[in-house]
């Protein structure tokens, strides 16, 4: 498998290097074995001269012009990890120039790959248009106002598209390079997993912080705040529009752009979120927990734990 890591100026230390020890340790544990070789050869590619790490690090890179077709062309994320740093970044001359490259790579039959904050440039050539992908999840309300032709689902922890595929934050890095690893050789890539003492993760939707991409807009954020005193009672979406001081319909339809749920999904994510918190943090019951947010019985509530994180009740109170 032929890779080409494209790299930005201002590239993320440890996506860039968790990618790269990744496919190093696959190639390695590939070799082990009578007549084995590398198979996946890794170039670093820039359109600029020199790139330099968010840390500050040179990073040794070969220019992209003229380069014959990789098999896959792999996008790590940029430095800049909050809105307002994401949003001028994508403004940046390289990042138009990147798009172009994997434009035309693409066109070619090349599988496109991004991570983290490197899901905003390949989101920007255009390539995931009518696509389903994951990002940040802390991003993913940014995203969704800038990228609305994108089937965002953010919690998701890689999302395969045709051929682009996108992984979620920071660490997203590694699920990606080892589902491109996993695509050559699964015992190679289980291989590599337990070496890098790295579990399968399907989801990030344990690690989503719900009042954290709420306060992103003001009508989602009182939302937020009347949800959480109603977790024990029924959902009501005419209650609800009254207490945000909204109709239903522009309630709807502000939690769909900021967090592409509807208004009772979120509520019953909240519902989860405050599930959790009392299994880690206190001794009741599970009968007893799901009364308090809501669910008719315990049952109830370990299917939606599952459904909704991919945790059992028992591997969320080992963690207290």
């Amino acid at each position: 498998m032929k890779i080409y890591v494209l790299v930005l100026d201002d590239v993320f230390d440890t996506g860039l290097s968790t990618v790269l020890d990744t496919f190093g340790i696959a190639n390695e544990l590939g070799g082990m074995g009578e007549g084995h070789s590398s198979r996946f050869d890794v170039k670093l590619l820039a359109v600029r001269k020199q790139i330099r790490t968010s840390h500050g690090f040179i990073v040794p890179v070969v220019s992209a012009a003229g380069m014959e077709r990789p098999d896959v062309v792999l996008v790590p994320a940029m430095g800049a990890k909050m809105p307002d740093q994401v949003r001028s970044a994508l403004q940046r001359k390289e990042v138009a120039d990147l798009c172009k490259l994997l434009h035309g790579w693409s066109g070619e039959g090349t599988t496109i790959a991004a991570a983290c904050t490197g899901t905003f440039i390949l989101a920007k050539s255009g390539l995931l248009d009518g696509h389903a992908a994951t990002t940040s999840w802390w991003l993913a309300p940014l995203f969704r106002e800038l990228f609305p032709k994108v089937k965002l689902d953010e919690s998701h922890m890689l999302v395969n598209s045709g051929n682009r595929v996108t992984a979620g934050a920071a660490l997203g890095h590694l699920d990606l390079a080892l589902w491109l690893v996993r695509s050559i050789s699964p015992a190679l890539a289980a291989t590599a997993a337990r070496y890098l003492i790295i579990e399968p993760r399907h989801s990030q939707a344990a690690f989503i912080i719900p009042d954290h991409l709420a306060h992103t807009d003001p009508v989602v954020e009182r939302f937020e705040q009347w949800a959480r005193g109603k977790l024990a009672e029924g959902f009501s979406l005419s209650e609800a529009a009254s207490a945000t001081g909204t109709s239903e319909r522009t309630l709807a339809r502000r939690l769909q752009a900021v967090l592409g749920k509807t208004p009772l999904s979120y509520f019953q994510d909240l519902r989860v979120e405050r599930a959790v918190h009392l299994l880690q943090t206190s001794n009741a019951s599970v009968e007893q927990i799901a009364s308090q947010v809501g669910y008719a019985d315990g049952v109830t509530l370990r299917t939606l734990l599952r459904r909704k994180i991919g945790r059992g009740v028992r591997e969320l109170r080992s963690r207290q």
